[in-house]
């Protein structure tokens, strides 16, 4: 692993450093900060870490830009890095395939998710439509919205 900088050194720190399309605290460790980005957790971002040959403990701010490139492109190849079992789409519904979806991708394909259970009307993409419980839970007395709670009793 690279040793990190000394901070004594009179050096500027990064404040937001750029990985993954995704701006990161520089104030942070490398470990923590990776978890800014959607997608990973703090598991997946010690892998990237250390594979990456980055000290999970450094700041972020005061990597150089070698070790920053480097971060990027592990976090790209995360796929082939992480086992199967830890990524985020197995079997995907259209192709098949096991994937790891990081960054902006996540919130699209969510809602292509979404707008594909609407179109074919199964049972969650109804509930989702009509803003309802989707997972089962109880909704004659929770999960009220609105400003009316009660009964409203008839006026005579």
């Amino acid at each position: 692993m690279a040793e990190p900088k000394e901070k004594t050194e009179q050096e500027e720190i990064k404040h937001i450093v750029r990985v993954a399309n995704t701006d990161l605290e520089g104030k942070k460790s490398v470990q923590y900060s990776l978890t800014g980005i959607k997608g990973i957790n703090r598991r997946s971002a010690r892998i990237i870490s250390d594979i990456s040959g980055v000290d999970p403990a450094a700041t972020m701010g005061y990597l150089e830009d070698e070790q920053i490139e480097t971060l990027n492109k592990t976090v790209d190849d995360i796929e082939s890095i992480l086992p199967v079992w830890m990524l985020n789409r197995r079997k995907d519904y259209l192709s098949g395939e096991d994937k790891h979806i990081v960054a902006t991708d996540v919130l699209l394909i969510k809602r292509e998710d979404l707008n594909s259970m609407k179109k074919t009307r199964s049972y969650k993409g109804i509930r989702h439509e009509r803003g309802h419980k989707v997972r089962g839970q109880r909704t004659k007395s929770t999960g009220r919205r609105g400003l009316v709670v009660g009964v409203k009793r008839k006026v005579n």
